[in-house]
Parts: structure tokens; sequence; C-alpha cells
């Protein structure tokens, strides 16, 4: 089942600013149960219960309590839908936009049971879906002309909603999975016996299966830079794109020597995209922008991601009374 086909019918898919990324056996919907599930356990929210009678209504607010792009505003729909679908929920940002510190950017309105069941997973989603957004939005911009892209390296059973959250930051995705490009890293080059044979095994499968996709190739000298390209000038292949991995070298004062990167680029000189990896920082992005590479790709953006600070809060008065004491809000 595909994404779009997992999505709650009560959230409009075409009026998303930034789309999900597609992936074929992605349950989007079975996600979000199962946050919920984890949460509810075998009682449900015992306090909510005891506290709050059933058919009493209210309206919360999102609140952003630092700056930064604000993401998974169409998510949290879906989570609201799932935990009840008269819930009314109203934003006056979009996905993708920047919230200052302070600033109330959303409204959810109905059963107060309902809210608050749905409160923690709509904000863990949102937190951590709006902390990748914002450190993809800067690196993104500080890469330019090249692009940035994730890696595998997300959360297990978060994979397409960290990507999500990387196109809405401004980045572009790399693989979704295993499935649907050829990526041969070191330890693939290891057990074939060399970066050529690799490749050769590689156009072989495809050409047997009948199957068309991006191929990349991991390379970590110039050397094999200079063997791939000498292959793949005698013989047609599939190759699509060279990742020249740990070519940007770190310095001792703090800056980084792309020098090296920069004559892979040149080597290669547009016949292969090509993508830079490894010590790629805030600070670094930057200057492995500037060297000619296509694309630079980060795990940091999702491995390390730091949650954006929302909350969601009935008495906005008070929250921001308190925010203004702890120097938050």
């Amino acid at each position: 089942m595909s994404v779009a086909q997992t999505i709650n019918p009560g959230v409009s898919f075409r009026s998303m600013v930034v789309k999900p990324p597609s992936h074929p056996t992605y349950d989007m919907k079975g996600v979000i149960k199962l946050a919920l599930a984890e949460d509810a356990g075998d009682r449900g929210d015992v306090t909510c219960l005891a506290t709050i009678p059933f058919d009493m209504e209210v309206e919360a607010h999102f609140l952003a309590k630092e700056d930064g792009i604000v993401a998974g505003i169409s998510l949290a729909e879906m989570i609201f839908h799932e935990v009840d679908p008269s819930l009314k929920v109203e934003w006056s940002q979009k996905d993708g936009d920047y919230v200052q510190k302070g600033l109330q950017f959303g409204k959810v309105s109905g059963q107060a049971h309902n809210i608050v069941v749905a409160e923690r997973v709509v904000l863990n989603f949102m937190q951590r879906m709006s902390g990748i957004a914002t450190l993809t939005k800067t690196m993104a911009d500080a890469a330019r002309p090249a692009c940035i892209l994730e890696t595998r390296k997300t959360a297990p059973g978060l994979r397409l909603v960290d990507k999500w959250a990387v196109l809405i930051g401004g980045g572009r995705n790399h693989r979704m999975g295993l499935f649907d490009m050829v990526m041969i890293k070191d330890n693939h080059i290891s057990i074939a016996g060399g970066i050529i044979n690799a490749i050769k095994s590689v156009d072989q499968y495809l050409e047997q299966q009948n199957l068309q996709m991006e191929v990349e190739v991991e390379t970590r000298t110039l050397e094999e830079v200079d063997e791939v390209l000498r292959y793949t000038s005698q013989t047609k292949s599939s190759l699509t794109r060279i990742m020249l991995d740990n070519m940007v070298i770190p310095l001792p004062n703090g800056d980084v020597d792309v020098s090296m990167l920069k004559d892979a680029v040149e080597m290669i000189n547009r016949r292969f995209e090509t993508e830079a990896s490894g010590n790629v920082t805030l600070e670094t992005v930057h200057k492995i922008g500037q060297t000619g590479v296509t694309y630079i790709s980060s795990g940091a953006l999702t491995h390390s991601v730091k949650a954006l600070d929302i909350s969601l809060k009935i008495d906005t008065e008070l929250a921001l009374q308190v925010g203004r004491r702890t120097k938050r809000a």
C-alpha cells in the first residue's frame, strides 16, 4: 500500500504544501496508530479519565518556544483525525514556514479529553520533524549550489516521517531504502573483490532482472575515481553517481581541506553526478558546496536531530507567563 493510500481521508492530500515521499509499503496510518497505542496501553489516559468530564469542550493553542522551521502540521491533522474526526484544527502557518519564539501558530478545538490524549503524540512528531526541517533549511542554504541530502540514518519506523521533514526543510531525499537505488559501498566492494567487479555485477544483475534504476558507487581515493572513470569510458554501464567519501580532510585549526574533493569533481567533469560524504557540518558545508559537487549527504540531519520546542496549551496566558519566567517564550 502506498503512502498516499494510507493518508487519512480527513486530510486533503492535494492541500499539503509538501507531500510525503513515495514508499511502496510504508503505512503512515499504522505508524500513527502504533504511536497512540503505545501511549494508551491497556487502560487509556487514566489522568484524563479522572480529571476531565468527557463532554467538556476546549480550545488549545500551538505555541512556538523557539525560532525555527515548523514541520509536521499535515501529520498533526492526521493524528487528531485518528483520535477524533470531529476535532477542528486551524493553522496560521504551514509546513516549511519560519516561526518565532512566542508565536501562536495553530489551534485545535473540540472534546478536551481527546485533545489531551492526542497532545503528546502530535508534539513528539512535530517537534522532531521541525528540528529536522530547521537544520535542513540552514544546511541547504549554506550548501548551495550543491543540494543537501539525508541518508538512511533515520529513527527505526520513522523513515518516511524523517525524510518528509527533510523535504519540508528544503533538502532532497537520498534513496528511501534498499529497494529503490543501487548503492555500492565499501563492504560490497570488499566482498565483490574490487570496485570494478562490483560495478560489473550490478550491471549484469540489472540487465538480467530488466531493471532500470539509479546506481551509485562509493570511492575513497582518487585512484578509485580514476579506475571507475576508465572502466565506464570503455564499457557501457548503469552507473549514474559517484560518491566521494571522506575526501574532506579536517585540519587542526577546525577548518577543512577540500582540495582532494575538488580534484575528484574535476576528474569526473560532469560525466556523472557527484556526492560528497563525510565531515559535513554546519561549519563545513558551505566550503564543500563550492567545490562543484552535485550533492552533499549528511546523516546528522536525522540521526542527531535537536527537537524544536513546541507546546500545546489550553491556558495560553499562563503558559506565556511561565515561558517568560523561564525565558522559553
